[in-house]
């Protein structure tokens, strides 16, 4: 339960929050611990005013700041300053409201005495559940700067790969707008007026010119009733891929689209290495890393395949014995983790295997942009092309009858 309070502190000054406990006298005790004289407690009443409530997608914290924060969080615990200083300090100074509210809110719950990932749990959309098990094995191996470095060079690579991704589908995004948009104006503004010229000619129209006006007239008379097919049928369609079996087909589809699909496959293997590199530096046990990994890649493909994995190592297997078999992970990089696993290096193998498939994903997407521009291009200049000349050769042949 949530409960709002006043107090003093030590200095006599005014302490206004909110507190999240049980019952309403673990929120006095936990007051108390902090030194704070309360003067007013009670439970926070559910709803509000517009201005009070908190929206979901408003309090949305994105991944460059959790980045910028990782790496924030590194350099301060390596200057050996304390946890409850930190998030304090952190939570005054960040540049937005809502992650400076959660860290203020995490440094409240160390002051009450819980541990860092505790606090961390609380906040399940800024710190995920791979996160928070890095932080709690750095401390319970006294290493919490490490994990910390560790979490921000492993954000950093992943925010990297992710926006290079995003960049580069931008413009090709933006030629796809733009034809679209042509096209329709075409339609439902340029042929129309044209249409009624050629057909009070009385002349024979070519069949294509034929197709042409009578997709026009159906975009100016029905257009409005294909928009709200078409939103409905994405309605459908996103419901449908939220169930467990249409995001287990539609993840199935994305793999097996032609070049799209190994593009995401070398970005999940790419995830993979990188997560299980980054946990087993930070001392996590395998079968916990292989759990978290399962939880990280958006692809259930993937998440069963390392569930099975799970299991077959807690049948005693290896992990590379345990992958082996699944026409998703190639034989090369069960064979290198194989090695790993008879050296007892199985992570700098990772790291390796991490880096490489990276680099094979910003590579592929340079690919795929150099492949879609010149190719969105054509398809424009060819689309315009032939409604162009679907209705420049009536009006020619209109022109040399007379």
């Amino acid at each position: 339960m949530l409960f709002n309070y006043k107090t003093v502190d030590e200095k006599g000054q005014p302490v206004i929050g909110a507190i999240d406990a049980v019952s309403l006298d673990s929120a006095i005790a936990g007051l108390q611990r902090r030194g704070l004289t309360i003067t007013s407690i009670h439970e926070a009443k559910a709803g509000g005013s517009l201005l009070n409530m908190n929206i979901a997608f408003l309090e949305h914290v994105s991944n460059k700041e959790v980045v910028i924060l990782s790496r924030q969080l590194s350099t301060l615990f390596q200057a050996q300053v304390s946890a409850l200083r930190i998030f304090r300090l952190l939570g005054s100074e960040s540049g937005t409201k809502v992650l400076g509210k959660k860290l203020l809110e995490i440094a409240d719950d160390l002051q009450a005495g819980s541990s860092i990932s505790a606090a961390m749990m609380k906040h399940p959309k800024v710190f995920s559940e791979f996160y928070v098990s890095m932080i709690k094995a750095g401390e319970e191996s006294g290493k919490l700067d490490e994990t910390f470095a560790f979490l921000a060079d492993y954000l950093d690579r992943t925010y990297a790969l992710v926006s290079k991704a995003k960049s580069a589908l931008i413009y090709p995004a933006f030629v796809v707008f733009t034809m679209v948009t042509v096209m329709i104006l075409m339609f439902t503004v340029v042929i129309p007026k044209i249409a009624t010229i050629l057909i009070d000619s009385g002349q024979a129209l070519p069949i294509y010119t034929s197709i042409i006006l009578s997709i026009s007239n159906l975009l100016v008379h029905d257009g409005v009733y294909l928009a709200i097919i078409a939103i409905i049928l994405g309605f459908i369609f996103y419901k449908y891929i939220k169930t467990p079996k249409g995001h287990i087909a539609f993840d199935r589809f994305k793999l097996s689209v032609p070049y799209v699909g190994t593009l995401y496959r070398r970005l999940y293997l790419s995830r993979l290495a990188d997560n299980m590199n980054t946990m087993l530096q930070s001392g996590i046990p395998m079968i916990r890393a292989i759990e978290l990994t399962s939880s990280v890649i958006d692809n259930q493909i993937y998440k069963k395949l390392l569930a099975d994995a799970v299991e077959d190592v807690k049948g005693g297997k290896a992990v590379s014995e345990a992958l082996s078999g699944n026409k998703e992970i190639p034989g090369i990089m069960i064979q290198m983790m194989k090695v790993g696993e008879e050296t007892g290096d199985l992570g700098n193998i990772l790291k390796t295997l991490a880096n490489f498939y990276s680099r094979e994903v910003v590579t592929a997407v340079d690919n795929l942009v150099d492949l879609i521009e010149p190719a969105m291009i054509v398809m424009l200049g060819l689309g315009v092309g032939v409604l162009v000349a679907s209705v420049l050769v009536p009006i020619y042949n209109i022109s040399s009858a007379q």
